[in-house]
């Protein structure tokens, strides 16, 4: 017999609960909006990283061979360094992983994980856009039923 049980969330209506009530779905709401903005802010600083790469795979051209470049060690470390094959670049594919690749091959990989992102950083930004207008709704509520226990006559 197959179950008649759905794996969707149950949907209640906010106006149904207490203050109390209310201030847990705020805070839960609250805590759910700081970690997606914080997924975003770190998906725009990979997309910039990508991006930088795009235009440093541009600066490496066939009259560049043989110049000093400085070559990024780290963030902050830069070591002086000859570019001696021009054609070819070498690419992190994460994990500790390389791969040399031809600069179209190159700024052809970049551009397909900056396009990537920005497809996610759209999907992102509708879902906070969505949980702004819940928190502004559920702010709502909470001021109306505090409004309303507030204007009933207390009962001694």
């Amino acid at each position: 017999m197959a179950s008649t049980t759905s794996s969707q969330p149950q949907q209640i209506n906010v106006a149904d609960l207490d203050l109390q009530q209310l201030s847990d779905v705020r805070r839960q709401l609250e805590e759910e909006l700081n970690h997606l903005t914080n997924s975003f802010a770190q998906l725009k600083q990979a997309q910039a990283k990508f991006k930088s790469c795009i235009e440093n795979v541009g600066e490496v051209k066939p009259q560049n061979k043989g110049t000093t470049i400085l070559v990024p060690l780290t963030n902050s470390l830069y070591v002086p360094g000859h570019l001696s094959d021009a054609e070819n670049v070498i690419v992190d594919v994460g994990t500790g992983y390389y791969v040399k690749k031809s600069r179209v091959q190159a700024t052809k990989y970049y551009e397909t994980k900056v396009e990537y992102i920005r497809t996610n950083l759209d999907t992102l930004q509708e879902t906070i856009q969505k949980k702004q207008e819940n928190m502004s709704y559920l702010v709502n509520v909470m001021q109306a039923k505090l409004q309303q226990s507030q204007t009933q006559p207390t009962k001694v």
